[in-house]
């Protein structure tokens, strides 16, 4: 049974609202997610389809195959967008939502001043890409 979170930026400007079933929470240390945030991407697995955004959402095309979502007004980090699917950031909900950490990826490039602690996957930069671009004849 899926239970509906609400959730905003820094300033209140955007709020977001999204279904989640089992809160899962996801980090992801690559380089782009680091530079955007200072550290780890942490995101929050929703329902697909049930994320509604009002406010002065702006989203920035970080690559050929992403965007990143940021508010216009405080420039709290919203989400990573790939191929139509948005991560909502963990951080705009209390408690991230209610979600347990449950994969980081490309934990190989986890900076040394810090590690995530508990008992969930940790997939390489082989892995990670392995995954999410596979190469041509290899299974998504």
């Amino acid at each position: 049974m899926s239970e509906q979170i609400q959730g905003q930026c820094l300033c209140g400007a955007v709020q977001v609202t999204a279904a989640v079933d089992q809160p899962r929470l996801r980090a992801c240390h690559c380089d782009m997610c680091r530079q955007h945030t200072s550290g780890a991407f942490f995101s929050l697995e929703t329902v697909a389809g049930s994320i509604a955004v009002t406010g002065p959402a702006r989203d920035y095309q970080s690559s050929d195959w992403a965007s990143r979502g940021f508010c216009g007004a405080c420039g709290s980090t919203l989400w990573y967008q790939m191929d139509g699917t948005r991560n909502l950031s963990a951080g705009l909900f209390p408690d991230a939502g209610g979600g347990m950490l449950k994969v980081e990826f490309f934990a190989d490039k986890c900076p040394q001043g810090y590690a995530l602690a508990g008992q969930h996957k940790k997939m390489t930069t082989k892995e990670t890409i392995a995954l999410f671009a596979p190469q041509d004849g290899d299974a998504k």
